[in-house]
């Protein structure tokens, strides 16, 4: 082989090398720093309705609750819930990002019941599980008023 060729196979290892590195100490950093938690607006403002717009029926609506966080380092917390879906974990997307190490990136979903009396919880088949009241949960449960709810370290209460 030519003196040249040497070189470049050698300047193309070395480089391979520093990117081998470099992916090495971005994963490390991002363990370290973890997710980076932004602020969101809450309320987005509303369209107003056309008024040749015909008018659906409105659906049946749960009573007002909140989502309390009890224990765990959001402590203190408060979520007011609606028809929307909220949607729990570490993701950046989430309606209420936690700062688990136990939680994962969409750990939980809780949405209005189709009857319209009450709150439905659903484990988004995360690796460590969630707990409602004393059981885990393996498929969607009621999530009744006062029964904690169990994310890692994070414990959450419905509350009216």
């Amino acid at each position: 082989m030519s003196e040249l060729t040497l070189t470049v196979l050698r300047l193309g290892l070395l480089i391979v090398i520093w990117l081998f590195v470099l992916a090495i100490v971005s994963v490390l950093r991002a363990d370290l720093l973890g997710t980076r938690v932004t602020t969101r607006r809450t309320e987005r403002a509303k369209a107003k309705p056309s008024r040749e717009a015909a008018q659906p029926p409105e659906p049946v609506r749960p009573k007002r609750a909140t989502l309390v966080v009890t224990e765990g380092s959001l402590r203190g917390t408060t979520l007011s819930l609606g028809q929307a879906a909220v949607l729990i974990g570490r993701g950046a997307d989430c309606t209420l990002v936690l700062d688990d190490e136990y939680a994962s990136t969409k750990h939980v979903r809780i949405t209005a019941n189709p009857a319209g009396d009450g709150w439905v919880v659903e484990d988004l088949q995360s690796t460590n599980g969630t707990v409602l009241g004393r059981e885990k949960l393996t498929t969607p449960a009621p999530f009744e008023p006062g029964t904690p709810l169990r994310i890692g370290k994070t414990v959450l209460e419905l509350r009216r």
